[in-house]
């Protein structure tokens, strides 16, 4: 059965505090691949090299493992060079970048990352109605948020049910709602107690044609 999510909808919650990041990640791949979403679940099918977990929380709890290890270390999915980054300061744009193009998309989305901290309100409006125009079923994207000074989370967006409208899933309360253009303008977003978009990881709207088999399986680092 196929994974969506819609606002009103609650979602996994993060399970750590270093990982929204990673949290979305998990889920956007969860939308994407039924199979990947069942297992996290109910635990089964048990893809081969999966990590264990008995319930729901562990499983997606040791995928967030895993893909934080790919995010942030040297060695991104697909074998490709990353720059490596603390996981105590959570998940870089560049590694999120690599894992949304590495099985967490729709095969063969690709991914580019958008300054948004310091664009004034026209520039904004602009880039949000870009993100509605890019945004879609299994292409997904990220928004780093935050306070004035630092970004400090990260968000998941997805297509909204209506015309010029976006739907953000919160890893730190699972919840699902309506994302509006005004609250992203005018710095109103709170999100887990965050208001200011700071960057955005979002489909370029071109998309490579590649092999079934370059989707990974979960097993693909250990967990």
């Amino acid at each position: 059965m196929t994974y969506r999510l819609r606002a009103g909808d609650t979602g996994p919650v993060q399970q750590s505090p270093r990982t929204c990041g990673s949290a979305c990640l998990t889920v956007a791949r969860m939308l994407v691949d039924p199979v990947f979403a069942s297992w996290v679940r109910t635990g089964e099918p048990q893809p081969p090299g999966s990590p264990t977990g008995a319930t729901e929380a562990e499983r997606f709890a040791a995928y967030e493992r895993i893909v934080m290890r790919r995010t942030n270390g040297v060695v991104a999915g697909g074998g490709r060079l990353n720059g490596p980054w603390p996981r105590a300061l959570g998940t870089p744009p560049w590694g999120a970048l690599r894992e949304l193009e590495y099985g967490a998309s729709r095969l063969g989305t690709q991914y580019t990352v958008d300054v948004l901290r310091g664009q004034d309100e026209y520039a904004l409006v602009d880039s949000f109605d870009h993100l509605v125009d890019v945004v879609g079923d299994g292409e997904p994207g990220l928004l780093y948020i935050g306070n004035a000074l630092l970004p400090r989370h990260v968000v998941l967006i997805l297509p909204g049910d209506g015309d010029r409208m976006l739907d953000v899933y919160d890893p730190g309360t699972g919840r699902v709602d309506h994302l509006r253009r005004d609250t992203v303008v005018q710095h109103r977003l709170r999100l887990s107690g965050w208001d200011v978009p700071w960057l955005a990881v979002r489909p370029t709207g071109l998309r490579q044609v590649k092999d079934r088999a370059y989707v990974p399986a979960p097993g693909t680092a250990p967990a």
